[in-house]
């Protein structure tokens, strides 16, 4: 499909959706599996592209590793491949070539990986040519680097000689991801020290314990049914599969939309939507969940909630620059993101009516672009460019999406 425009719904919604399993949990099981020599039983293994890619990878013995444009995959598996002394060629998309790893193959090198840049010193196309290990049982890093390179790390941790501890210096990050990672961990048998005080996390020298595992539905897909709430004129979702005690950090969602008039009401299979009072402003800091700002951004435009965001630089190196995009896509709706400090400070806010014309808003190869825009349709005809980019994490989505509203090709 080249674009399909959504439209509002002619009826109340009333719908209970199945989401799609975390690909953040499930890429990590994955990885924690592989460790465990493939014997434990994962169930509900995420269906979008780069968790499947993963899976195809770490069954894969040729030589190259083409994670396409899936960063965890890449850096999660530049760990693995190392530490596990096999030689393999780590490449993707030129957009994934474009995103920094060396951070991350730093760390690698100095606990004794041979890794060389094929091209660009700090860059995918990476070759890894085995594991010598160095005697280094110590890492520092700075804390607001991604969290994918402090879980890549963790991760292999256990299967170090010596174990691995990880001094964070600074403001930690994403730390949701850092937690979710250990306690996954731990789900198979590694005991850890994490001392959020000091930022320090020590992992000992320990073999993972075969087990089974069941992955959660994902709460990044679910941030997109928060705002079809949030936006429909009379709405009530329950999303299946969801824990209230989760261990992703998207699941900050149920407190942001709480803001936005949407009440979360967990039941025993999931968690219950319902339309609420909203607040007249918002603000928030995405540090620690980063992959919602798109979602909130829309959502507050549209219902002319002032928003004030920090924690959102780590965006630009995403997908795409999610915070260019925004830019440019929210003028489209009438609406600007707006730096207005160094400190790195944005506001939301209306600065126009919604078009009469339909928008057509540009995903820039990015999912989150898409499935953040789609809620519009609940008030406004919108079309969206590329929709197929949504098989990077739900595929499901417009199957989803035409339970409660019709959308068709164009």
């Amino acid at each position: 499909m080249k674009s399909i425009l959504v439209h509002p719904p002619q009826q109340p919604i009333q719908s209970e959706i199945k989401l799609a399993a975390s690909k953040s949990e499930c890429n990590r099981a994955l990885i924690i599996n592989a460790l465990t020599g493939f014997r434990s039983e994962l169930s509900n293994i995420s269906e979008a592209r780069d968790s499947q890619t993963m899976l195809r990878l770490l069954g894969s013995e040729d030589f190259e590793a083409d994670v396409i444009d899936a960063g965890t995959t890449m850096r999660f598996l530049t760990a693995y491949f190392a530490v596990t002394n096999q030689k393999k060629r780590m490449t993707g998309t030129p957009r994934m070539c474009e995103r920094p790893i060396g951070i991350l193959v730093d760390a690698l090198r100095i606990l004794g990986a041979d890794i060389q840049y094929e091209k660009v010193e700090g860059y995918p196309p990476l070759l890894i040519n085995g594991f010598n290990y160095s005697g280094n049982n110590e890492l520092t890093m700075r804390g607001d680097v991604s969290s994918q390179y402090i879980s890549a790390l963790l991760l292999i941790a256990p299967a170090l000689p010596a174990g691995l501890t990880i001094k964070l210096e600074g403001e930690v990050g994403s730390r949701p991801y850092i937690e979710m990672t250990l306690n996954q961990m731990a789900a198979f048998g590694i005991d850890y020290q994490a001392n959020w005080e000091t930022n320090v996390i020590h992992i000992p020298a320990s073999r993972y314990k075969e087990a089974p595992y069941a992955i959660e539905s994902d709460w990044s897909g679910a941030s997109y049914w928060y705002s079809i709430v949030a936006l429909a004129n009379d709405a009530e979702v329950e999303l299946l599969g969801l824990k209230k005690d989760s261990l992703q950090g998207d699941s900050a969602i149920a407190e942001i939309m709480s803001h936005l008039g949407v009440e979360s009401i967990f039941t025993e299979r999931g968690v219950l939507l319902r339309k609420t009072h909203a607040a007249p402003s918002i603000g928030w800091d995405f540090t620690a969940c980063p992959d919602l700002a798109q979602t909130v951004a829309v959502c507050c435009a549209l219902k002319d909630i002032p928003l004030s965001l920090t924690g959102i630089e780590s965006l630009k190196i995403k997908e795409t620059d999610r915070v260019l995009a925004l830019q440019q896509e929210l003028k489209k709706l009438g609406a600007e993101l707006k730096e207005i400090e160094t400190n790195h400070l944005y506001r939301v806010s209306r600065i126009a009516d919604f078009p009469e014309s339909t928008p057509s808003i540009h995903t820039y190869d990015d999912h989150r672009m898409a499935m953040a825009f789609a809620p519009v349709g609940m008030l406004h005809p919108i079309i969206i460019e590329e929709p197929g980019v949504v098989v990077k994490s739900y595929p499901g989505y417009w199957s989803d999406l035409a339970k409660v509203t019709t959308w068709e090709e164009l």
